[in-house]
């Protein structure tokens, strides 16, 4: 599948976004067509984690939250990090972001931590997904029903559990990202 024409969003968190969760999404969506434009709370580097304490990479910030809008892309990527996913929860700008994704029936992919956000958003009434496995509480606890799976596809919302599962969470992403909108997408806003 091909994702020319489409530019797609991918959050990172200034610190604590965990590498494989950021870098291989990108580079996989850049591989089928797309553009992707780096999105954090602030302009300037983030540096990823490998687990919670190794440091990764230093990646560019293409743009800050406050200067876009969801109107301005076709889709949305979440990498996890334990701290990374925390902090992205944390700012209102990124919560309201994300929230419009689903408004407007846009895809969203969200792997390992990265449904805290989801959950701060208020997006996830009567979906199925699934994450890391200690967020499954959390997630039962937003009127989410919590799967084991390598991969869970809930009308335009893709999810995964850790890096392990990013070959077909890539996979998903670009086969969901072609399909476009999904109006189901917003039911639960």
């Amino acid at each position: 599948m091909t994702l020319t024409g489409k530019t797609i969003a991918l959050l990172v968190s200034p610190r604590g976004t965990e590498e494989p969760e950021f870098a291989k999404p990108l580079a996989a969506l850049r591989d089928a067509g797309a553009t992707v434009w780096v999105i954090s709370t602030q302009t300037g580097t983030a540096q990823t984690v490998n687990g919670d304490l190794d440091p990764g990479s230093d990646h560019e910030i293409d743009s800050a939250v406050g200067s876009v809008s969801a109107d301005d892309f076709h889709g949305l990527v979440i990498p996890g990090g334990t701290v990374g996913a925390d902090t992205l929860r944390g700012d209102e700008a990124i919560v309201a972001f994300v929230r419009d994704f689903f408004a407007q029936g846009k895809p969203v992919g969200a792997i390992c931590h990265a449904p805290w956000v989801l959950i701060e958003a208020g997006v996830l009434t009567g979906r199925t997904i699934t994450s890391y496995p200690s967020l499954r509480t959390d997630i039962t606890n937003a009127g989410a029903t919590w799967v084991d799976k390598e991969v869970m596809t809930d009308s335009g919302l893709v999810t995964s559990r850790t890096p392990d599962d990013l070959p077909a969470f890539c996979a998903k992403l670009i086969e969901e990202f072609a399909e476009g909108r999904h109006e189901a997408q917003a039911r639960s806003v």
